[in-house]
């Protein structure tokens, strides 16, 4: 069986930091390629970073600089540091793999205010 839980989000003031965690288990384990996505309000749900074996990260521009992402093979769990918070970051975070498939976790809010 397929999941995916998110955590590590919260209310910070901007330039804040927050680190987001992504368990995984299930066949989906096999994704060499993951990535970030998140959903502002009244928004679609975008990708704004991904790692993969062969290509390594890339980041959308909107985070570049300020966001890593990163994968611990050894407990199944990828992770977003976010540093540099700014409000236009507020929104759900979700992890999947890249391109995303079908399961999708809860979500972890990330709310960037002052």
């Amino acid at each position: 069986q397929v999941q995916l839980v998110e955590s590590g989000g919260g209310l910070v003031q901007p330039g804040g930091s927050l680190r987001l965690s992504c368990a995984a288990s299930g066949s989906i384990l096999r994704s060499n390629a993951w990535g970030w996505y998140r959903q502002a309000p009244g928004k679609q749900r975008v990708l704004v970073a991904r790692i993969t074996f062969d290509v390594g990260t890339i980041y959308a521009d909107s985070v570049k600089g300020r966001f890593t992402i990163s994968r611990d093979n050894a407990k199944n769990t990828v992770i977003l540091q976010m540093n540099s918070l700014k409000p236009e970051d507020t929104a759900i975070y979700y992890c999947n793999t890249y391109p995303a498939n079908s399961y999708w976790g809860q979500g972890t809010q990330v709310t960037v205010s002052s």
